[in-house]
């Protein structure tokens, strides 16, 4: 029987692997991070269309990352010497400077760890993995990608801003939600409770189980 590839995928709510690598601004490791919020994210190759909109996208981000205690770190199956030189590739013919590192991962190290080999697309290229993680270490979401279409940037700064306000305060944040909106109470658990929560004037509730509230 012909063996099967069998991908192993890190688990959310679970401690994020850990990693120690190098990368275009010196060695990078997991504790490195703890106390902010990290995205991790993979891209196929160096010097690919798609992923130079992506990095461009990141870089131009990446204040506003910074304003919400979230710092940003590149992967790809790419020499510590392709990175560099890509990164000074993309300042020159698009005048987009890269701020944050990318993991030189020739040994595809932390990109099997994490999962973002797929032999379905390809066995030597991490596909479009994103990983956010909290400041304790803890993976709170995964998002992947075909190597065919780019991901949105302005969507992954939206869930880490949701992540953290679902932390704070204990609370689910409903489809699309957007600082500002109202956010969703977990359901209650007895029947005395339903019945207070609709009596509370602090929810807006549509029924016992869907209720909002504003922060």
């Amino acid at each position: 029987m012909e063996e099967q590839n069998v991908v192993t995928l890190p688990r959310l709510n679970e401690r994020a692997p850990e990693f120690d690598a190098p990368t275009t601004h010196g060695r990078k490791t997991l504790a490195d991070y703890e106390g902010k919020w990290l995205v991790l994210f993979s891209h196929p190759a160096d010097f690919t269309p798609v992923c130079t909109t992506e990095f461009m996208a990141f870089a131009k981000a990446a204040d506003k990352f910074s304003e919400i205690n979230c710092e940003l770190l590149g992967l790809s199956i790419d020499s510590h010497y392709s990175h560099v030189a890509w990164v000074r590739n993309i300042e020159e013919k698009f005048g987009v400077k890269i701020p944050f590192p990318i993991i030189a991962d020739l040994s595809m190290t932390v990109a099997k760890a994490y999962g973002m080999i797929h032999p379905g697309a390809s066995d030597t290229s991490a596909v479009r993995a994103t990983f956010i993680i909290d400041p304790q270490s803890v993976l709170r979401a995964m998002l992947y990608y075909p190597m065919t279409n780019g991901r949105s940037v302005d969507e992954i700064l939206r869930l880490v801003k949701a992540l953290q306000i679902s932390t704070e305060h204990d609370v689910a944040t409903p489809e699309n939600w957007q600082p500002g909106d109202k956010v969703i109470v977990p359901p209650p658990v007895s029947t005395e409770e339903a019945e207070a929560r609709l009596n509370n004037s602090e929810y807006e509730c549509t029924d016992w189980y869907f209720c909002k509230k504003s922060i």
